[in-house]
């Protein structure tokens, strides 16, 4: 150990003594007798750490991560009262006080550490990399380099580049001003949200996939793509065992696997109870710091309090357009912000430290709070700047590799902002089909899509803790199969006459108890008005039908657009939705579960808005704006084709092939520009 190294040591157990003293001071059923005992237990408790802790932890681990970390308090707490036996001038009153303690030094370390920089330089390296070395050391090394590809959901190529100017993403900005890295824009398809984008990127293809939610008449539900039951029909429809990970990749906090092997916190996965590996051995690297779980707990309450200012500070300034920030949300966006992000870091790191070839994760972290805050609110940009320090965190585990990596990181979608519907016109797009259409109550069914995606990736955890044995599982299966029951429709209970969803500003309506497409004509016979009351609204920007005679049509308040021939008479609809729009509709209506009418909400340039057909300042699932125009950072070494818009998120899955082909992995087709514009 070198002098700097046992300078530091003593200068962190001198300064644990003084805090000590501090807690002693201040809490009730803490005390010590002087100066030397608080010394003592400093010293007793470092020893504890380093020896007794990494022991305890391995038995724990499932139980820990079982409990979200809580179990992790716990454990500090009794380790804090059985030292308090061996020192005999530290005195602790019970359990409470002991984790009381405890978190509280650890806030107070944490700061007094950040302020005096007792730590900075390798902190991270000691209490997860060095960890995660021992762990992985029989890890082969390999000549083939990988890729990490580390997804910043909901973050717009514009609003990147808006950051990375201003210094709200600054790792991602040295790269490219070190010539390493290089910014590019890419367009999805009609449905601008994960489920579609991930399928398209990890599997190649997303057919069949109109919005985040849709009615199947087939089927006689609904289905939704952060379900996990759902997310596993989705990937069985749509996975040919070759996806993006098959090669013994690793799959973290996703919509879909790409038939990776390894997964965590992935919906189409949650259920299998065959998957390779046991409850928290990929997070074993974040545990095992005993003050980890501690501080990761303070921060979450941290990020509630922040949340709540945030919001108190938005209605005092009157900033427009904003939504009610209340209910669970605040619960949501911590564990989004805080929980989720430090356990994809640890098991990411793990993943890289262990050499696999290739890896994919999600971070929703800013997709979450974009929601409900706005795309660039000062809270919004916060977070892309902590989402921004854990991609920093993976790249300094990249230098301890048994390989190379290529770092990749990308978007699957945007957002695009604007006051919701309700907000505008006073109604919702259910109000305005039941006004319409009704004489009475009751025939009308709504339902939003819930593409806050924390709220879905918490539950997916739940679910992933119900496939394991024990008690925790049972309790959690039961929650799970809870949900599940809410879900499905009573047995012999019709479904709805008409069903009304909402996928951002991206608007479904069926007819589920007619059979096939219900063509315009039969629409304007039986519900007279409801074509007309939706192309005139001012809200609007156009509306999908079939017709028998015309094939799909694109109607809007001062034109139409017949897809099938190009014609356009009047006004084109499509018109201020960009040149591919014509071609993305299309593509929807030809899908076997395309709804019975598509409704897509107006786009205002002048202002870059629209009007999302649910409760979300910052909205995707449709046409316009930014929501349709993500990006990818790749490193410069990796080829982007030349003079070719790149359109579609089954492009962006052959070119990332395409890639993995290049480095020299097994399994994988060269990138062919043809077959992508095919």
């Amino acid at each position: 150990m070198t002098i700097h190294r046992l300078g530091r040591l003593a200068c962190v157990v001198v300064l644990d003594a003084v805090l000590l003293l501090l807690l002693a001071a201040i809490l009730p059923g803490f005390s010590t007798d002087d100066f030397a005992a608080a010394l003592a237990l400093a010293i007793l408790l470092g020893l504890a750490n380093a020896l007794v802790w990494p022991l305890m932890i391995r038995f724990a681990l499932p139980f820990t991560v079982a409990t979200l970390g809580l179990g992790a308090l716990l454990l500090n707490g009794v380790v804090l009262l059985a030292i308090a036996e061996i020192d005999q001038g530290v005195h602790v009153r019970g359990i409470w006080t002991a984790v009381i303690v405890t978190l509280a030094l650890t806030v107070l370390s944490a700061v007094s550490n950040a302020v005096l920089a007792l730590d900075s330089g390798d902190l991270w390296y000691r209490h997860v990399v060095r960890r995660q070395l021992k762990r992985t050391k029989l890890a082969v090394e390999s000549e083939v380099p990988g890729i990490l590809f580390l997804e910043i959901d909901g973050l717009a190529h514009e609003i990147l580049q808006r950051a990375l100017r201003d210094g709200n993403a600054p790792t991602l900005a040295r790269w490219i001003h070190r010539g390493d890295h290089r910014l590019e824009r890419w367009e999805t398809d009609w449905s601008s949200q994960t489920g579609a984008c991930q399928a398209g990127i990890l599997h190649g293809d997303n057919h069949d996939m109109p919005a985040f939610r849709w009615w199947e008449k087939d089927r006689g539900k609904a289905i939704v793509t952060n379900h996990p039951r759902d997310a596993e029909e989705l990937e069985r429809r749509h996975s040919d065992g070759r996806g993006l990970l098959h090669a013994d990749g690793a799959s973290r906090a996703n919509i879909l696997s790409g038939d990776a092997p390894h997964s965590m916190l992935t919906m189409s996965t949650v259920l299998d109870r065959r998957r390779q590996g046991r409850i928290g051995q990929d997070y074993f690297a974040y545990f095992a710091s005993p003050y980890g779980v501690a501080l990761t707990f303070m921060r979450c309450l941290g990020e509630i309090v922040i949340e709540r200012a945030a919001a108190i500070q938005q209605k005092r300034r009157d900033v427009l357009p904003r939504i009610h920030r209340g209910g669970s949300y605040p619960l949501v966006r911590a564990f989004g912000t805080v929980i989720q992000l430090d356990l994809q870091v640890a098991a990411v790191t793990a993943d890289v430290l262990a050499g696999r070839p290739v890896v994919y994760t999600t971070f929703l972290a800013y997709d979450e709070v974009a929601h409900h805050s706005g795309v660039e609110r000062p809270d919004t940009l916060a977070v892309l700047r902590r989402v921004d320090r854990a991609i920093a965190r993976i790249a300094s585990a990249v230098e301890h590799a048994p390989r190379r990596y290529e770092l990749v990181v990308l978007a699957d979608h945007g957002q695009s902002q604007g006051a919701t519907f309700l907000q505008r016109y006073g109604e919702s797009l259910e109000q305005l089909v039941r006004r319409v259409v009704e004489g009475g109550e009751g025939k009308v069914e709504a339902s939003t899509a819930e593409s806050d995606e924390g709220r879905g990736q918490l539950k997916a955890g739940i679910t992933e803790l119900g496939t394991r044995p024990g008690v925790t599982g049972r309790a959690a299966k039961a929650i799970s199969d809870r949900q599940e029951q809410k879900q499905a429709l009573p047995a012999g209970e019709q479904p709805p006459e008409i069903a009304v969803m909402a996928s951002g500003n991206l608007g479904l309506i069926s007819f589920p108890r007619e059979e096939g497409r219900v063509t315009l004509e039969q629409i304007e016979q039986r519900r007279p008005g409801l074509l007309d009351a939706l192309r005139a609204h001012e809200g609007i920007g156009f509306v999908l039908v079939r017709s028998e005679r015309d094939g799909a049509v694109a109607l809007g308040a001062n034109g139409h657009h017949l897809l099938d021939t190009g014609v356009v008479e009047g006004e084109d609809p499509l018109a201020p939705f960009g040149p591919n729009a014509a071609d993305h509709v299309r593509r929807t209506d030809a899908f076997p579960h395309c709804p019975d009418i598509l409704v897509n909400s107006r786009y205002w340039s002048d202002v870059d808005e629209v009007a999302a057909f649910e409760e979300l300042v910052g909205s995707h699932g449709g046409l316009g704006g930014a929501q349709a125009l993500p990006f990818v950072l790749r490193p410069t070494r990796l080829p982007w084709p030349e003079g070719d818009q790149v359109v579609g998120s089954g492009t962006i899955h052959r070119i990332f092939c395409g890639w993995l082909h290049e480095l020299g992995q097994d399994g994988y087709d060269p990138f062919v520009p043809e077959a992508a514009r095919a």
